[in-house]
């Protein structure tokens, strides 16, 4: 039986083997050809594809960057004319900021630190035609650097320019601005063309990271999964306030301003049994170092700010939605640590003290939770 099968298939008809040969075709494991068997053309074709694949997505995305930066000026003089006008004050760029960013959760900028930067920025560059050609070609961080370190509207001016022309990230600009290199090259305005930087350049590289971009841009990834960690945070917060155990909701993406920088903490709960704040963070990818070490920042910060001397120290919660279970983890500051870099993944914490097990519900039935309630 099994050599006629044989003989079957080697004698199948020439439309047989060439349907079965453009099928095979289709799967395949793609190996570029070696580069030497290439005609001597095609070195210069790849090259100068590279350099307008470069300079096209570098043009993209300083395009979206000048219609961020040109947005938060309209935004901060909108805010100045209501402040000249009818006397607006800081509650209103406070109620403001709570506004636009429940209306536009998965942008961070609208926060009111960043909102009086908008407010500053269009109190310093009064010309719109000179934000559009100038000043808006160089990300939003080198403009609040531009702000907080000089005063004189032609020294900001020279730096942007410079900025654009020689491709200086951030820091760079401020490297730049505290060695005093205007006073070096000299003060005068350059009227060269405006082109844009390298795209090999610092400031290429930071603006195809700034977060702010990114935000203001939105991506199908990164949106699927703050739909995610929204679910999750929703979900959470139900399900510890039904428990009846002592959990007292304080908020949700609670803004916390840290140096130059800002977080926010997806949950945070006063448990009123054991007198002590519960931090939740949640993460719709796989469980990374780094998460612990948020959490733990963000128990510490709680610790030194919010706590009373009265409150016992604060728990954390971090729960991971990986793809295919839910990891749910406590940290107790003052009673466990990481165990170091081998452990980390299986022993974030120990058991729950015998003292705290019966507030809080068990790491097995959060998981169980929120695997039912939360499939995505």
């Amino acid at each position: 039986m099994a050599s006629k099968k044989t003989r079957k298939i080697i004698n199948i008809s020439p439309d047989e083997r060439l349907h079965l040969g453009r099928a095979k075709e289709k799967v395949i494991f793609p190996v570029a050809p070696a580069k030497n068997t290439m005609p001597q053309s095609y070195a210069l074709l790849l090259s100068n594809l590279k350099d307008r694949i470069r300079q096209e997505r570098l043009r993209v995305v300083l395009a979206s960057n000048a219609a961020l930066v040109i947005l938060y000026w309209d935004i901060g003089q909108s805010i100045l004319k209501k402040q000249s006008e009818e006397g607006w004050g800081a509650k209103v760029i406070d109620r403001l900021s709570a506004d636009l960013s429940k209306e536009f959760p998965d942008m961070k900028g609208f926060s009111p630190r960043n909102l009086k930067y908008m407010r500053a920025f269009a109190s310093a560059w009064q010309s719109k035609i000179i934000v559009q050609r100038v000043i808006a070609q160089i990300p939003w961080r080198s403009n609040i650097a531009l702000l907080d370190k000089l005063e004189k509207p032609e020294e900001r001016f020279w730096y942007a320019q410079r900025t654009i022309k020689n491709g200086w990230s951030q820091p760079i600009l401020c490297m730049q601005i505290d060695m005093r290199a205007h006073e070096r090259e000299g003060k005068a305005i350059s009227n060269f063309k405006l082109a844009l930087p390298p795209a090999d350049s610092d400031m290429a590289q930071q603006i195809f990271k700034d977060p702010y971009l990114f935000d203001f841009l939105g991506t199908s990834d990164t949106r699927r999964e703050k739909e995610i960690e929204q679910a999750l945070v929703d979900h959470i917060q139900h399900f510890l306030l039904e428990l009846g155990q002592g959990f007292a909701f304080v908020g949700r993406q609670v803004h916390l301003e840290l140096g130059d920088s800002d977080f926010y903490l997806d949950l945070l709960f006063y448990h009123l049994k054991l007198r002590c704040y519960v931090v939740i963070e949640l993460k719709a990818g796989k469980l990374e170092p780094g998460h612990v070490s948020q959490l733990s920042m963000y128990m510490n910060v709680v610790d030194d700010i919010l706590r009373h001397a009265d409150d016992k120290p604060t728990i954390g919660l971090l729960l991971v939605k990986q793809k295919d279970k839910m990891v749910a983890e406590y940290a107790l500051s003052g009673y466990t640590k990481p165990m170091g870099i081998a452990q980390w993944e299986t022993e974030i914490t120990r058991s729950l003290p015998d003292n705290l097990k019966p507030s809080l519900p068990s790491i097995e039935q959060i998981e169980k939770e929120l695997s039912n309630g939360c499939k995505k």
